[in-house]
């Protein structure tokens, strides 16, 4: 809906048409009326002159209130604008600064990966060197996890989190092994060259004691620069033999002395 209101200038224009119209009115007048009528005609014009401009200074003050309601009303939406532009204004900041918070976690995200990547590298370089030297039982149990190292770690589809995930399971493997006590069947050449069934006991990753099964044959070993090292002692039969019964919950436990290299 247009709403069209009436201006100053139309008040002005209404009453100069009036003022015009009361002089034309009275120029007739002069010389053909009696002074009686004259006046009379002056009187209407002035009455008829001030209720035009009456009527001018009602329309003005009408239109001054209007245009107050209008500058109010567009006074109103600038300010709402205004408010508008603050907040689009902070807004920009606060998206600014997001956007910085997140480049610099993004940055601080790569760099973790990097090192992530290159402490997965050097341990698998690490372990592929320790493996030829560790007991054959523990080499078994780590296959699994030892088929999964990338062969070229600079060119590998592995992320860094499967890589770290398998480096820990390999590590775990070691300390497990190196912080029990286990026995396994295994076989052993004696001095004839023969291969006899034997049960190995190791304690952790430190020594490991064998004996076959009638107890003549025994002997024990240690870990070498290129695997372990096995070396035959008759006179630890006795000994390894109850510490495996100790093992199976057929003896009580008790102390049993065994030799120890220290390397």
């Amino acid at each position: 809906m247009q709403l069209i209101y009436p201006t100053l200038g139309h008040a002005f224009a209404r009453a100069a048409t009036g003022v015009v119209f009361a002089a034309t009115c009275l120029v007739p007048c002069f010389g053909a009326e009696s002074p009686l009528v004259q006046t009379r005609s002056t009187l209407q014009t002035w009455v008829e002159t001030r209720q035009s401009i009456s009527k001018t200074k009602s329309d003005w003050q009408a239109d001054k209130e209007t245009l107050q309601q209008t500058i109010q009303l567009f006074e109103r939406e600038l300010k709402g604008v205004a408010e508008q532009m603050a907040k689009v204004s902070t807004n920009s900041v606060q998206v600014d600064k997001e956007r910085a918070e997140a480049e610099a976690l993004q940055k601080a995200s790569k760099e973790a990966l990097e090192r992530a990547r290159q402490f997965a590298a050097g341990f698998e370089g690490e372990i592929t060197k320790v493996v030829p030297r560790l007991p054959v039982p523990l080499q078994d149990i780590l296959k699994p996890l030892l088929n999964r190292l990338p062969t070229d770690a600079a060119n590998t589809k592995m992320t860094v989190a499967e890589r770290i995930q398998v480096v820990i399971g390999i590590l775990n493997e070691f300390d497990k092994f190196n912080n029990s006590v286990t026995i396994f069947s295994e076989k052993r050449k004696n001095e004839k060259g023969e291969e006899l069934s034997v049960e190995t006991v190791y304690v952790g990753l430190g020594a490991a004691y064998f004996v076959s099964d009638d107890g003549h044959f025994s002997g024990m070993g240690t870990a070498g620069a290129n695997g372990w090292e096995w070396t035959i002692q008759p006179g630890l039969g006795d000994s390894v033999r109850e510490i495996i019964r100790i093992y199976k919950n057929e003896r009580p436990a008790r102390f049993v002395p065994l030799p120890v290299v220290i390397k």
